[in-house]
């Protein structure tokens, strides 16, 4: 265990944020590259697709950035750290893969920055290292503790397959153990699925994590996958595309396949509290991002829940938008549930009022204040697709006069920091 940094140390790390602005990526490039070289076992946990393009190195790089930033200042961070370790419980990272990534971590920093690279800087970032290293060991022995017996990996059959748009198809998952008991998760999580992929690196595992979209209690996990277009399985140029994964879902896993599954992880969810059981609730979404709040939605309804819900989604169509049925069907039997879609692109056979009711991208400045409950300030907000679409909208909640703890965005990134 590290003890805490020296005030020397800090003010050392301080004075290297500009050395990591202009060097940042060039470090985090060759540490990934000089890693996987001597650990190729660790490809079977890296996203191929953003080693690849180059995102892993840029999240790390700003990541690292942050961190020397707000070094005196790790609050700061606390919520981006709290995102980062439920992916890594996710995806099962052991604390012994720490000491790998540190060891190459620093030798790479003293090959970027040669004579410029002190033993009083290296001596600090070791320190530095570690310290946020143990606290995110720490973090994510909480979440495997909490997880109970469900400590790795875990066979699923794909139960079912149904389509749920031109794009959306949802798989329900079913534990290949009988005597597995799926646990009660939180509305809004999401597993991740690692299937092996033989046509890359002669064959390793690739993990990705996809929201929840039903609510708890049922006898299955359900995912809900949008499958992205132009992507070839075993075409070399489609290797790095980021739908490369969920198409090989699409594409080559039938019913009755295996696929292997982690335990629910992640820090965007509602939960039910005593003090506020009748406060409105208002999911927000454009495109595949409507699966947690999907996962939200129906489990509010299944608790017969009497709190006013607004359900708003954004789509280019009919045909891509899923649940619509599914949705309109609850607003039907629920009359504390409103819906409004948007269609950015409706095509010629669609009618608005019936299809759809506003056309063109997300406006909240079209919703009235009644459906967004702007004037309650027990609201809860839950915002979830792009990125650029979520920064958008929590940006228009908070210019409405929202409080920025009552707006949720699910980020989920490559283990970057978006914001602090």
């Amino acid at each position: 265990m590290a003890s805490a940094l020296t005030r020397e140390q800090v003010a050392t790390i301080k004075a290297t944020v500009p050395v990591l602005a202009q060097y940042g990526e060039t470090i985090t490039r060759k540490f990934y590259h000089d890693m996987l070289e001597t650990h190729p076992e660790l490809k079977n946990i890296f996203n191929n697709t953003h080693q690849a393009t180059g995102h892993q190195a840029r999240a790390l790089a700003g990541a690292l950035y942050a961190y020397a930033s707000n070094i005196d200042a790790l609050g700061n961070l606390s919520p981006a750290l709290e995102l980062i370790c439920a992916k890594h419980a996710s995806l099962y990272i052991q604390p012994n893969q720490y000491g790998i990534v540190g060891t190459h971590l620093l030798e790479t920093l003293k090959a970027v920055l040669g004579d410029a690279a002190t033993p009083e800087i290296m001596s600090a970032w070791g320190a530095a290292y570690w310290q946020l290293a143990n606290i995110m060991i720490g973090k994510e022995a909480g979440l495997y503790e909490a997880a109970g017996t469900w400590n790795d990996w875990k066979d699923f059959k794909i139960a079912k397959k149904e389509k749920e748009s031109e794009e959306i198809t949802s798989f329900y998952l079913q534990p290949v153990d009988s005597n597995l008991k799926l646990p009660l998760f939180k509305p809004g999580q999401y597993i991740s699925v690692n299937i092996f992929v033989d046509e890359l690196y002669g064959g390793v595992w690739q993990a990705r994590q996809y929201s929840l979209s039903d609510a708890p209690g049922k006898d299955y996990l359900r995912i809900s996958v949008k499958r992205e277009d132009g992507v070839e399985i075993g075409d070399l140029k489609s290797k790095t595309h980021p739908g490369y994964i969920s198409n090989i879902l699409h594409k080559k896993k039938s019913e009755g396949d295996v696929v292997r599954v982690s335990h629910p992880f992640g820090d965007f969810f509602f939960e039910e509290t005593e003090e506020d059981k009748d406060s409105p609730v208002v999911l927000i979404s454009a495109g595949v991002g409507l699966t947690c709040l999907t996962s939200i939605l129906n489990s509010l309804v299944d608790e017969d829940s009497i709190r006013p819900l607004t359900w708003i989604n954004v789509a280019r169509n009919t045909r891509v938008r899923a649940f619509k049925l599914h949705v309109d069907n609850l607003a039907a039997r629920n009359k504390n549930l409103h819906a409004v879609y948007f269609s950015s692109n409706p095509s010629k056979e669609e009618v608005q009022g019936e299809h759809y009711d506003i056309q063109g991208r997300l406006d909240l400045d079209k919703i009235s204040s009644e459906e967004l409950f702007t004037n309650n300030d027990k609201a809860q907000y839950f915002v979830c697709g792009p990125e650029q679409f979520m920064l958008a909208t929590e940006a228009k909640l908070k210019a409405f006069g929202i409080r920025s703890e009552r707006v949720h965005v699910e980020l989920f990134g490559t283990g970057g920091v978006p914001r602090v």
